[in-house]
């Protein structure tokens, strides 16, 4: 009888334990935020182009800062060799009120040749150039900014600064809110994580205030 209640007593404990780890996951799996460091989760789904979370967002801004993660989800190979070259992006916006693929500005990235690679990747009317910001470490927190100032756009990765040719004509970046795409000719080969949050300095200008 002793051994019999003892017997009991472990299988619920055990159970108990189990219900425990099964919660925790369940809250990790389904939560998109991650609290610890005020980071949204962007997930680009094996096979897909557009990030989950895109919403419609206007955007009336001198300047856009965020600060960005990426995991080691952001090693991939693609299928055609060529298509490695292809400029997958981040964040960014549309400008001039116009669609993107007329007037944009975004932060773009890939994985080639042994290194993950940032880019400015900008539309001017209708005509896409990009050029290579820096290279970045995966795991490593990343500061970065996109500014309109005049005839220019001025991308800042960490200290490392680039400037490219605008030519909308709005004093302030006005369109629309751009967020994690992959491609290029090709979908997500796997699924694909980027955190993106506030930057360092818009969050101590929060707390002065």
């Amino acid at each position: 009888m002793k051994n019999l209640i003892i017997c009991c007593a472990a299988m619920v404990l055990l159970c108990s334990s189990c219900f425990k780890a099964s919660d925790a996951l369940s809250i990790n799996l389904s939560s998109s935020k991650d609290t610890s460091t005020d980071f949204i989760i962007y997930t680009i789904k094996s096979g897909q182009h557009y990030a989950d979370r895109n919403v419609y967002k206007k955007v009336n801004i001198p300047e856009m800062k965020f600060r960005v993660r990426f995991d080691s989800s952001a090693l991939y190979q693609s299928l055609t060799n060529e298509n490695q070259y292809d400029i997958n992006k981040l964040y960014g916006f549309a400008d001039n009120n116009a669609t993107h693929h007329q007037y944009s500005a975004r932060i773009g990235w890939r994985w080639s040749d042994n290194a993950l690679r940032l880019f400015g990747y900008v539309y001017n009317n209708g005509i896409v150039s990009a050029e290579e910001i820096t290279t970045v470490g995966i795991n490593k927190e990343i500061e970065c900014s996109i500014k309109a100032v005049g005839n220019e756009y001025i991308f800042s990765v960490n200290e490392v600064q680039l400037k490219m040719h605008r030519e909308s004509t709005t004093l302030a970046a006005e369109g629309y809110q751009l967020y994690p795409y992959f491609g290029g000719d090709e979908t997500a080969p796997h699924d694909v994580r980027i955190w993106i949050g506030a930057s360092s300095l818009e969050k101590e200008k929060a707390i002065d205030q």
